[in-house]
């Protein structure tokens, strides 16, 4: 009798337990138990993206990270493994807040740095540093001020770092288009730290091509906002970021000593 009610109730947990979905792999890797393909992934986001470029093991357990393409744009969106649940947030890291979606984007949307011509940008640092940074900025825009100040820490901390700065004045701004002129006019620093301070500048003294030209290459790249910083790799980051945040993503960046901004 008593084998008899062990044998009961052992099948009535095995009944129990395949009534809920299998969540772990036991011994084996999770893909072992799950798959997605680029096609399945297609499918099930429909007319949400124009093109799966990648399906790839999101960093958080149990999630897809799929890489798509819509209206040109390159992005991360993320599945669960049932297939059930669309995410298109951020996905934060909590132990150090590093945003990993921002990462995936900036290597999904890289750019050409040979593209980007030098000639009229203003330099922090040496420019012998085998790091060179293109920062996008407008002189009027108070989180491009912010990151300007950050600079000259990074510089000092890392001397292999340079920053070369390209005025790229946003139609926000009525006045920054003619303050950037002046600037490049002038090639002067003080200028557009003065700018940053909320000083005046006076109006340019010459065309300054230059800035038109940076404005009509920022749509080609995709630049829509400043501050933008083009990491050596191609990556691009927008927005305010503290100097032991620059050292960071340049520590990740991988380097190619072959193709530097300004050369092809």
């Amino acid at each position: 009798m008593r084998f008899l009610l062990i044998g009961l109730l052992l099948i009535g947990w095995a009944s129990i337990a395949s009534a809920f979905p299998q969540e772990d792999c036991g011994e084996k890797r999770c893909t072992d138990c799950h798959s997605l393909t680029k096609e399945e992934a297609g499918f099930l986001l429909g007319a949400g993206a124009d093109r799966v470029l990648k399906v790839d093991q999101a960093e958080m357990p149990g999630v897809w990270a799929v890489e798509v393409e819509k209206s040109g744009r390159k992005y991360p969106v993320y599945i669960n493994y049932s297939k059930s649940h669309l995410l298109r947030g951020q996905v934060v890291r909590l132990k150090d807040g590093e945003n990993l979606t921002k990462l995936r984007m900036a290597s999904l949307n890289r750019v050409d740095v040979s593209r980007i011509p030098l000639e009229d940008a203003l330099i922090i640092g040496d420019p012998q540093a085998s790091k060179k940074v293109v920062v996008f900025t407008d002189p009027q825009c108070h989180f491009c001020a912010k990151l300007h100040r950050e600079l000259p820490e990074v510089v000092a901390r890392d001397p292999n770092i340079a920053f070369y700065i390209k005025l790229l004045p946003l139609a926000m701004h009525p006045d920054a288009y003619h303050i950037a002129k002046s600037i490049v006019c002038n090639r002067s620093m003080e200028m557009l730290e003065n700018s940053f301070d909320g000083k005046s500048v006076p109006p340019p003294l010459c065309r300054a091509e230059a800035v038109d030209e940076t404005l009509a290459l920022a749509r080609k790249l995709g630049i829509r906002s400043t501050p933008t910083l083009v990491l050596p790799d191609g990556r691009p980051f927008s927005g305010y970021k503290k100097a032991d945040q620059l050292l960071n993503l340049l520590d990740s960046s991988e380097i190619d000593s072959s193709v530097e901004p300004g050369k092809r």
